[in-house]
């Protein structure tokens, strides 16, 4: 298996040390990763990372440079979801709801509208999945070691959103690195009220659990991503080892022998022979968390092992007879349901069981996994043009493996309930949204389009050059059910089609935002789609029983 292609280059299988950028992301010496928390030599499971300030540049405010360590339960947070597979009777004791923390869904000021029904009436629904490094509990301290961090605000290093189609046909799960650059939106903390600025420039994404709760952590994604985020689910270091025990183990592979330990000792201590081997209890954390002796040793790496973790588990949930038994189950159930914290929605084992109803209506060979395609900023990574085509997929309910039924054209949309105005007497606001990852605005294009609208009677269509908003493609929105009508008639008059229309409380009257597709000319075009996944995705089917970690030979024994 060769290295990531989203890191750009291979690994060389007789190298001793992985490329300077990945040496930076792994956080050797003093070029750790901000925001991660590193124990001390000698802790329960071995040392990772290092040292730093935690955001782009400088630091918000100074703080003490300390080793903190890294740890991600990407398999099992989800792998929680699906217990449901399992069997139902147990998820029925009353006592297991007790176990249940919850926390508020969003905490940002923005909300991102649900997407529409689709013609049966069924709607997508999308989960996201975090995995928390908090050190709030004797059990967690001693899993987590870092001792001087307990109680320390916690970190978001697990982040994948699971989506579940309208027709329940297909999954797919994006992963986002801990190290992603972004905007942490302002939060307010609903306990407390204690309002959190936005950040100041970029800072890592793992930070946005620490600014009021996992409702934050939702609100970053739904800004970065424009999908509406149905229900949360927070796991804590425990859930790792109990859940493993539970189910009786999970089957890994890896293609050398591995021993995750360098000479300064750093690693997560994983020691196994090459070839498939059932893992539980410490050893699934460490396999979770191992990112020194996978392939480059970066971050990116860990997320593929988690994703093939993640995989075997499903299967097993699905698979192994002895989770029948009354006993093995209830244990699940209790290990489950004490390391959860959820939305308010999500607060009871009946409602949990009835997501996972639905998850395990997805067979493994249509769940799809995939890491957010993302490029390097010094240590760090940022979402690249290939992650906004992922989040259109997603956005707009395409199956990630490409084997969606092929779809009917658009049907013309029924006639709205309020037939459209005069066009003399239609008023229309235009936003310049034509800026790209890549390319600026494209100037005057807000002046050209009402221009163009007043030349065919909307001589009630201005430019607004206050707002400029970013759109892939040419948008018309409308606030409520009276101004649907005069929002499709503004569509027909340029040409873009029905679907582009959208209802939305975010404006207050009809307004169209000229995308990326509209950067010149007169004449409105619709771009046809690329529905393909991006490669850069590393997408992995959850059928794939074949998949097998590279080991770095810096890191084998015999």
């Amino acid at each position: 298996m060769t290295r990531s292609s989203v890191q750009g280059e291979d690994t060389d299988e007789g190298a001793a040390d992985a490329p300077e950028r990945a040496q930076a992301v792994r956080g050797d010496g003093d070029n750790g990763v901000d925001g991660a928390r590193d124990e001390p030599e000698g802790a329960a499971l071995g040392a990772e990372g290092g040292t730093g300030e935690g955001t782009e540049g400088e630091p918000d405010a100074p703080r003490p440079r300390r080793r903190r360590r890294v740890l991600r339960w990407t398999a099992v947070v989800l792998a929680v979801v699906l217990a449901g597979t399992a069997g139902a009777g147990y998820l029925y004791y009353e006592h297991l709801n007790d176990n249940i923390k919850q926390d508020a869904l969003n905490l940002g000021d923005n909300k991102v509208a649900k997407p529409t029904p689709n013609a049966a009436g069924q709607t997508p629904l999308n989960i996201l999945v975090i995995g928390s490094d908090a050190r709030d509990s004797e059990e967690n301290q001693q899993l987590g070691g870092a001792r001087e961090t307990f109680g320390s605000t916690p970190l978001a290093d697990v982040q994948m959103l699971v989506h579940l189609s309208a027709d329940r046909s297909n999954m797919s799960v994006v992963s986002m690195p801990r190290d992603t650059l972004l905007e942490i939106p302002r939060c307010t903390d609903p306990d407390d009220g204690e309002v959190y600025p936005a950040s100041e420039g970029r800072v890592m994404t793992n930070q946005s659990l620490g600014h009021g709760g996992p409702g934050c952590t939702v609100a970053t994604w739904q800004e970065l991503t424009g999908i509406h985020i149905d229900h949360f689910v927070m796991v804590d270091f425990a859930g790792v080892v109990s859940m493993a025990d539970a189910v009786g183990g999970v089957p890994v592979c890896v293609d050398a022998n591995i021993h995750s330990r360098d000479a300064g000792g750093h690693g997560s201590g994983l020691k196994l022979e090459k070839g498939t081997h059932p893992v539980k209890g410490e050893q699934a954390l460490q396999w979770l968390r191992t990112r020194y002796g996978f392939e480059d040793g970066s971050d990116l790496a860990r997320a593929k092992a988690q994703h093939m973790y993640l995989n075997a588990m499903v299967r097993v949930l699905r698979e192994n007879a002895t989770l029948s038994s009354p006993n093995r189950l209830r244990r699940l159930a209790e290990e489950a349901t004490e390391a959860l914290t959820v939305d308010p929605d999500l607060d009871s084992v009946k409602k949990l069981y009835d997501l996972s109803d639905e998850l395990r209506k997805v067979k493994p060979e249509r769940i799809t996994m995939t890491t957010m395609p993302n490029r390097y900023v010094g240590a760090r990574v940022e979402p690249t043009e290939d992650a906004e085509q992922l989040f259109r997929l997603v956005r707009e309910d395409i199956a990630l493996d490409g084997k969606d039924a092929k779809k009917k054209p658009d049907a013309e949309p029924e006639p709205p309930a309020d037939p459209a105005a005069p066009d003399d007497e239609i008023a229309v606001q235009v936003r310049n949204g034509t800026r790209t990852d890549e390319l600026g605005t494209a100037p005057g294009r807000a002046n050209t389009v009402s221009g163009l609208l007043v030349d065919r009677g909307f001589t009630k269509a201005v430019a607004d050059p206050s707002v400029l908003p970013s759109e892939d493609r040419t948008v018309i929105r409308y606030p409520s059910a009276d101004l649907e009508g005069d929002a499709r008639r503004v569509a027909k008059s340029l040409g873009v089609p029905a679907s582009s229309v959208k209802r939305s409380t975010d404006v207050s009257g009809v307004t169209l935002v000229v995308g990326a597709d509209w950067r010149e000319d007169t004449a409105y075009r619709a771009p046809e789609s690329d529905d393909r996944t991006p490669e850069s995705a590393e997408a992995l089917n959850g059928a794939d029983d074949s998949a097998c970690m590279h080991v770095n030979p810096a890191f084998t024994w015999s």
